[in-house]
């Protein structure tokens, strides 16, 4: 008997800018920050992709970029990033139970002084 493992499928989008209110500093909570997205979900894989398989075998690519923008509570602000994070992924894997892992990485694009990147990322496998 061959052991295997199923395949898994990557979908992910990157440097998807959205304005989230979140910060600990006064000049960070009046005001919306912009944040940059790159969010990445690892799933179950169907048995094989012919040229007409249907979407419902894969996920849509805007359920990410929903769980990052109007998925977020409106008016609600998130002290950390971290929270913004944890949010996504917890909207990602109520959306499908064939996502396995999550990783949300989030750059805070305003506090960057000579062009770096300065951000988090939280990796969340589904218990």
């Amino acid at each position: 008997m061959t052991d295997y493992s199923p395949d898994t499928l990557i979908l992910e989008i990157a440097d998807f800018d959205v304005n989230v209110l979140t910060g600990i500093y006064s000049e960070e909570t009046q005001l919306p920050q912009p944040l940059r997205f790159t969010i990445r979900i690892e799933m179950l894989a169907a048995d094989h992709y012919a040229p007409d398989t249907p979407l419902s075998a894969s996920k849509n690519y805007m359920d990410l970029k929903h769980a990052a923008s109007t998925a977020l509570p409106q008016g609600v602000h998130f002290t950390l990033i971290e929270g913004v994070a944890d949010h996504v992924i917890e909207t990602l894997f109520l959306q499908d139970r064939r996502i396995t892992r999550v990783c949300v990485k989030i750059i805070k694009l305003a506090i960057a002084e000579n062009g770096e990147s300065i951000g988090i990322t939280l990796t969340r496998t589904r218990q």
